[in-house]
C-alpha cells in the first residue's frame, strides 16, 4: 500500500507536469505566432508606405512633366507673334528689293511694288502685336497653372512624410494604427515591443529613405544629387508633342506645323492679298524640358549636372516668302522658362509678370516641410548583407507562461506551480511544474520584387510600386543584436553558438 501510495504520487505529479508543459507549450505556440505575425504586420506597413512613395513619386514627376507641357504651349503660343514677325522682316526686305529694281531699271511699277511691300510689312507688324497681345493675356492662368502645380508637389511631400512618420511610430511601438488588436486575438497578456528593439526598426525604415537620418548604412547623398533623379525621370516621362515638335525632319521639310491654327496660317496667305505670293515654313522645331539654365533647354535632357533648376521651352523656325520679285528667308523663336529669379519670355510683348519655380527638390529632405519640392528616393546600399537597403523588421515579446490561478489551470497546484517536498535525511526538494516566462523573436523582410518574367532583376526603387513584406530566416549577428537590445544577453549569446537553430 505503501509503494502503490508513492506509485499514485509519482503519477499525479507526472500527470500534472504533463498537463503544465502542455498548456506551456500551447501558450509559447500562441507567443511565436504573434510574433511572427507582428513582424509580418509591421513589414507589410512599410510596404504600403513605399508603395505609396513609389505612386506618389509618379505623381511629382508628372507634375513637372505638366509644367514642361505649360511652358510648351506657351512658347507654341508666344511663337505666332514671332512668326508674323519673320514675315514683316521678309517684306521689308522684299521692298528693299523692289525699291533696288526700281532704281536700276527705272521701271515705275516695281516702286509700286515696293510701297505694297512696306505696307503689308506694316500690316504683318500690326496683327504680329495683336497675337503678342492674345499671348500676354494667357500669361496670368499660366502663372496660376504653376503655382498650383508647384503647390500640388509640396502638398504630395507633405502627405509622404506623414506617412512616414505614422508609420515609424507603428514600428517602433508595435501597437500603433491598429496592431495593438492582433495581441487581443493572437496571444492576451504578451509584452509590448520592446522600445530598444523599436528603435532598431525605425532606424531599418529610415535606412531605406535617401535623405533621413540613419545609422548602420550607406551616407545620405546631398539633394542636388536626388534632383538629377528626379529631373531625368520627369524629362524621361514626357509625351512626344512637349518633348519634341521636329517639322524639320518632316517629308516635305516645309510642312506647315499642324498644331498651328489653320486661321492663323491662312493669314500668311491673305494678308499679302492675291497675287505671285508664296510661303513655306522651311525649318520648325520646340521642346520643352526641366533643365539647369534657359540656355540649355535645346540640350540632352540626360546630362551631368542637370538639377532641374529651371522649368523652360523653346519654340523655332524659319519662314521663307516670295512676293511679286523679291524672296526672303527670315527666323523667329519664342522662349518661356520659370525659374527661381522669376523666368523670362520672349518676345518681350506676349510677356506679363514673372513665373517663380523654386526647382527640383530645392531643399534637403529634413528641412523640407512646407516648400522645397522634395520626394521620396531610395537608399541603395551594395552590401548583400545589408540586404541592399532593402529595410528589416524585428519583434521581440515575452508572456507568463503559468495561468497562476488554480481556478483557472487546476494542474498548476498553486501560483507559482512548485512542489516541495520533505524526505527524511534526504533533505528537501523543489520541482517546478511549468516555465515562468515564455520568450519569442521574429524577423520579417521589406523587399522589392516587380511582376513578370525577371522582374526580380529590377533594383529596388521608390517609382515602382512593386514592395512587399515576407517572414525572413534570422543572421546570428543580427539576433544577437536584437536580443542584446531586449536586454536578453543570454540568448544573445546562444545565438552566436554554431549549430544554434534561429
Amino acid at each position: 500500500m505503501v509503494l502503490s501510495a508513492l506509485s499514485f504520487l509519482v503519477l499525479a505529479l507526472m500527470v500534472t507536469l504533463s498537463f503544465n508543459l502542455s498548456h506551456a507549450l500551447r501558450q509559447k505556440m500562441g507567443l511565436q505566432q504573434h510574433s511572427d505575425a507582428l513582424a509580418y504586420s509591421m513589414a507589410v506597413l512599410e510596404a504600403r508606405a513605399l508603395n505609396y512613395y513609389a505612386v506618389s513619386n509618379r505623381a511629382i514627376a508628372g507634375s513637372y512633366v505638366a509644367m514642361n507641357s505649360l511652358h510648351a504651349y506657351m512658347a507654341a503660343i508666344s511663337v505666332t507673334g514671332d512668326m508674323m514677325r519673320a514675315a514683316q522682316q521678309n517684306f521689308y526686305i522684299i521692298a528693299a528689293q523692289e525699291f533696288a529694281q526700281c532704281a536700276c531699271y527705272g521701271c515705275w511699277q516695281h516702286c509700286i511694288h515696293g510701297m505694297e511691300a512696306l505696307q503689308i510689312a506694316g500690316d504683318f507688324g500690326q496683327t504680329g502685336r495683336d497675337y503678342e497681345k492674345k499671348a500676354q493675356g494667357t500669361e496670368s492662368s499660366f502663372r496660376t497653372a504653376m503655382e498650383g502645380l508647384d503647390l500640388l508637389v509640396d502638398n504630395i511631400h507633405t502627405a509622404q512624410k506623414s506617412v512616414h512618420e505614422k508609420t515609424l511610430q507603428a514600428v517602433k511601438d508595435g501597437k500603433s494604427h491598429g496592431l495593438g488588436q492582433l495581441v487581443e486575438h493572437n496571444a492576451p497578456g504578451a509584452s509590448d515591443l520592446p522600445q530598444e528593439v523599436g528603435s532598431i526598426n525605425a532606424n531599418e525604415f529610415n535606412c531605406a529613405v535617401d535623405g533621413l537620418e540613419c545609422q548602420g548604412s550607406v551616407g545620405n547623398s546631398d539633394e542636388k544629387a536626388r534632383a538629377k533623379v528626379m529631373t531625368e525621370i520627369a524629362n524621361a516621362s514626357r509625351s512626344g508633342w512637349p518633348a519634341t515638335r521636329d517639322v524639320a525632319n518632316a517629308m516635305p521639310s516645309f510642312q506647315i506645323p499642324s498644331y498651328l491654327h489653320s486661321n492663323f496660317m491662312q493669314e500668311f496667305e491673305d494678308i499679302p492679298g492675291s497675287g505671285l505670293n508664296r510661303f513655306q515654313v522651311l525649318r520648325h522645331v520646340g521642346t520643352a524640358k526641366t533643365v539647369q539654365d534657359e540656355g540649355s533647354v535645346n540640350g540632352p535632357g540626360e546630362q551631368d549636372g542637370n538639377e532641374g533648376t529651371t522649368v523652360a521651352a523653346r519654340e523655332e523656325g524659319m519662314l521663307f516668302h516670295s512676293w511679286r520679285d523679291g524672296a526672303m528667308l527670315s527666323s523667329y523663336e519664342s522662349k518661356v522658362w520659370s525659374d527661381e529669379n522669376g523666368g523670362g519670355h520672349e518676345p518681350s510683348g506676349a510677356h506679363s509678370g514673372t513665373h517663380q519655380f523654386e526647382g527640383v527638390n530645392a531643399r534637403a529632405l529634413t528641412a523640407c516641410s512646407q516648400s522645397g519640392n522634395c520626394f521620396m528616393k531610395f537608399r541603395a546600399n551594395p552590401s548583400a548583407a545589408r540586404d541592399w537597403g532593402q529595410p528589416r523588421v524585428y519583434s521581440y515579446l515575452t508572456r507568463q507562461l503559468r495561468a497562476g490561478d488554480t481556478s483557472k489551470a487546476p494542474w498548476e497546484l498553486n501560483s507559482s506551480a512548485t512542489v516541495r517536498m520533505t524526505h527524511g535525511g534526504q533533505g528537501e526538494g523543489q520541482l517546478t511544474l511549468a516555465a515562468a516566462e515564455g520568450m519569442s523573436l521574429s524577423k520579417a523582410m521589406v523587399y522589392y520584387h516587380r511582376f513578370g518574367a525577371n522582374g526580380w532583376r529590377e533594383a529596388p526603387n521608390l517609382f515602382g510600386p512593386y514592395w512587399r513584406a515576407k517572414l525572413h530566416p534570422f543572421k546570428p549577428d543580427e539576433a544577437a543584436k536584437v536580443l542584446d537590445a531586449a536586454g536578453n544577453s543570454d540568448a544573445a549569446e546562444m545565438a552566436q553558438v554554431p549549430g544554434v537553430s534561429l
